[in-house]
Order: C-alpha cells, then structure tokens, then sequence
C-alpha cells in the first residue's frame, strides 16, 4: 500500500505542472481549470483500485482531464477545440489500442502526422473538421454556436479535408507497402 501511495504522489508531482498548463490553455477561469485538476487526480486516486494498473500514467491524466473539459463544454453549450500543444493526446482516442511493440510504434507515428497535419491547417478549418468529424458536432450546432453560416463551414471542413488526404497519402501509402 505505501509503495502505492508513493506512485501516486510520485505521478501527482511530476504531472501537476504540465497537466494544469494544458487545461488553463482551455479554461479561462483558473479557479475551473483547478477544479477540473483535482477532478482528474481524484480519478487517478480511484482507479488504482482497480484490477489493471495504468501502464502511461501522463497519457491517462492528459485524456481524463480532456474528457473532463469536453464535459465542462457541454454543458456551458460551448464548442471545445484543441490548440495546439505538443502535450495534446486527444487523438489519442481516436485509433484503436494496439498489441506489441511495431503496431505501437506504428500508431504513434499515424498520431504524430496526424497531428501535425491537423495543426498545418488554418484555425478556421482545423475548427470545424475536429468540431465535426471527431467530436460530433452537426454543421447546424456549430452554425449556432459560432455564428459562421453552415455553407461556409461545410466549405472549410472540404478544404480541410483535402489537406489532410494529400498529407497524410504519403504516410498511408508507406504503412500500405511495409504491410
């Protein structure tokens, strides 16, 4: 039990700084971005009752407390967007787990194009891609929530989507030929 503890209070400090960071850079009210902090050490507390122990502790706090701000968001009626962070695992979520060491090395290199493509793109269009395409959004809730006409939004998800086809071919193309 004390090494537990000693795990845990070792993972709260060397997390704390940079998980609070990358939550005041989507909270504006610091007294929030705290609240959503202890949330997140709160869970991390919980969890190690559990069976399975979390094997990457930093990317296990990172998406709790991104879940944790989408959470927040919606029930404000706020739209959430990434910016752009090199401590964003929030696409993380959007590929499978994998089993053994190529297919995670594989993984970790389609999220790193991916984000990297996705931060090429202008604001606006990166906005309503990851606004509809990853969060869910229809074209109308984002209308509504911004003020930007569905026509137009519809035009920046198109342009947005034919840069991240032409980025990421290369890398497609590249697992397509080791395969």
């Amino acid at each position: 039990m004390a090494e537990r503890n000693d795990h845990i209070t070792e993972s709260v400090l060397r997390e704390r700084t940079r998980l609070l960071n990358f939550i005041r850079k989507r909270i504006a009210d610091p007294n929030e971005a705290e609240d959503i902090l202890q949330d997140v050490f709160y869970e991390f507390v919980a969890s190690y009752h559990l069976p399975e122990p979390i094997e990457q502790v930093g990317a296990w706090l990172f998406r709790v407390a991104r879940n944790r701000i989408i959470d927040r968001f919606r029930k404000k009626k706020e739209l959430p967007l990434p910016e752009d962070d090199e401590n964003d695992y929030w696409l993380d979520e959007l590929l499978p787990p994998v089993d053994g060491p190529e297919a995670a090395y594989a993984r970790e290199v389609l999220l790193q194009e991916l984000q990297d493509a996705l931060n090429e793109l202008p604001q606006e269009q990166r906005d309503v891609f990851v606004a509809h395409e990853l969060q869910g959004h229809s074209f109308d809730d984002i209308s509504a929530r911004t003020g930007v006409k569905p026509n137009t939004l519809l035009s920046r998800k198109r342009y947005a989507v034919l840069h991240l086809r032409k980025r990421l071919n290369t890398i497609y193309d590249d697992f397509l030929e080791e395969n």
